[in-house]
């Protein structure tokens, strides 16, 4: 099982944090977890490279790794922008000169900044268990997608299909898995040991159901639920099944800015806004809200808050979860939890409620 490295937790004082402002917000997440089904939450703040706190409320511990659901393509970002800042790779390319048979029933004009921004044009191309295990199987699948429409048209989440895309790029670049180069040219040099991709699920707490009242119901096989099943976690689907503590995340974001790892320019075109626009699909695979999109980050709306700065990016997670950093005040955040609800999904008031509040909090800390 991985060593989950324990970081000291500097404190408001030391990071510039409102010491009061960020009590309120614990108190609500500790609320959140003592008044609900929810199992367990783990949240973390941190500013300067350092972290103002770092708490788990219910039955986990600090040590404890989560399922990082769509937070994780922050992760997945931070890879990318890596690349795009040591030059070997450029928005323009096309994929299918980068990942070969790929150009296929018209997915050859499809572009790296198509892919990052889901624009590319095939949102649910399919490629479940257990091919997804075999490179030789994905590379056919991705010769098999079609066009739902042409890149670049319209925008719409590419759930699963565009980070395993993004995998292959890595590897075809790099000469390692995504994985690999997660590890070796970024979490293992930053220290940030908990952030991991295609690991055993026992190393990782369970997901639990929220709102089970009978043995005889079972979860939503898709969506969320898809990762409860340790075949298709190990499996390490890029975008949704890597895995940490909330510690590691929000440093993770704070490593983009005073690491040295990154190119300040390769962060600043990845946070930059392309567009604002209301993406399509139903409102439970992120469609419905007007987000602002980055590069493989959302900067505006998509359940983010609303009291940071326009420059404010990251990704919120099913169901409960939530990673930013404001370039701004300098505050960067990760909520963690391994509660869902049997749909995967909470789009009820109260639970969007929670979020909007839990959010607000985060951003307002300086």
């Amino acid at each position: 099982m991985t060593e989950v490295a324990q970081h000291e937790v500097a404190g408001p004082a030391a990071t510039g944090v409102d010491p009061r402002r960020l009590d309120v917000l614990l108190r609500r997440v500790r609320q959140a977890v003592a008044e609900t089904p929810l199992p367990s939450m783990q949240v973390a703040v941190a500013r300067q490279g350092r972290l103002a706190a770092f708490e788990t409320f219910g039955d986990a511990t600090g040590r404890d790794r989560y399922v990082l659901q769509s937070v994780g393509r922050s992760i997945v970002a931070g890879v990318v922008w890596h690349l795009l800042g040591r030059g070997l790779l450029d928005l323009r390319e096309r994929v299918g000169e980068i990942v070969p048979g790929f150009g296929t029933n018209g997915k050859d004009a499809v572009t790296v900044e198509h892919v990052l921004t889901h624009t590319a044009g095939f949102p649910f191309a399919p490629l479940g268990y257990p091919k997804m295990l075999d490179r030789e199987q994905r590379l056919a699948a991705f010769a098999r997608w079609r066009l739902d429409y042409p890149p670049g048209t319209k925008f719409q989440f590419h759930l699963t299909s565009a980070a395993w895309l993004i995998g292959e790029i890595v590897h075809r670049r790099t000469g390692l898995t995504f994985a690999e180069y997660l590890r070796a040219e970024l979490t293992g040099p930053l220290g940030l040991s908990s952030l991991d991709l295609g690991v055993p699920a026992d190393t990782v707490l369970p997901m639990l159901a929220t709102d089970r009242t009978g043995d005889d119901q079972e979860p939503d096989p898709w969506g969320p639920w898809y990762l409860s099943d340790p075949r298709v976690l190990a499996a390490g689907e890029p975008s949704h099944a890597l895995v940490g503590t909330a510690a590691d995340v929000a440093l993770f974001f704070q490593a983009l800015v005073h690491s040295g790892r990154w190119t300040a320019d390769a962060v600043t075109e990845g946070a930059r806004i392309r567009f604002t626009r209301r993406p399509a699909g139903e409102e439970a695979y992120g469609g419905g809200t007007p987000v602002g999109m980055g590069l493989f980050v959302t900067v505006a709306g998509g359940g983010l808050p609303s009291t940071g700065s326009p420059a404010l990016f990251g990704n919120s997670g099913a169901a409960y979860q939530l990673g930013f950093l404001d370039p701004v005040s300098g505050v960067s955040f990760a909520l963690l939890c391994n509660g869902y609800p049997l749909t995967g999904y909470d789009l009820s008031e109260r639970g969007r409620t929670m979020m909007r509040t839990i959010a607000d909090l985060a951003a307002d800390l300086t």
